[in-house]
């Protein structure tokens, strides 16, 4: 876990649940440092410091490749 790298930081559990569904599907090795303490401090967000979105070396570049794809604004097509 201390060579994982910060590749993104939010505020609430909620910004990422999509993203941590794709994470797990692709089998990216990651973690979410903060996550329990602002589960039950979630005004502390700040103070913490966020969530930060830490990704093994090795998967930084699938991980932030899913992270540019959920940012198009065409990923609400009908089907």
């Amino acid at each position: 876990m201390k060579n994982y790298t910060t590749i993104a930081i939010f505020t609430f559990p909620s910004e990422y649940a999509v993203l941590r569904l794709l994470f797990d599907q692709k089998f990216i090795r990651y973690i979410f440092e903060n996550e329990t303490m602002i589960s039950v401090l979630p005004f502390h967000s700040n103070a913490f410091g966020g969530i930060r979105l830490k990704v093994h070396p090795d998967d930084v570049t699938k991980a932030t490749q899913i992270m540019n794809d959920l940012d198009t604004p065409n990923h609400l097509r009908i089907v």
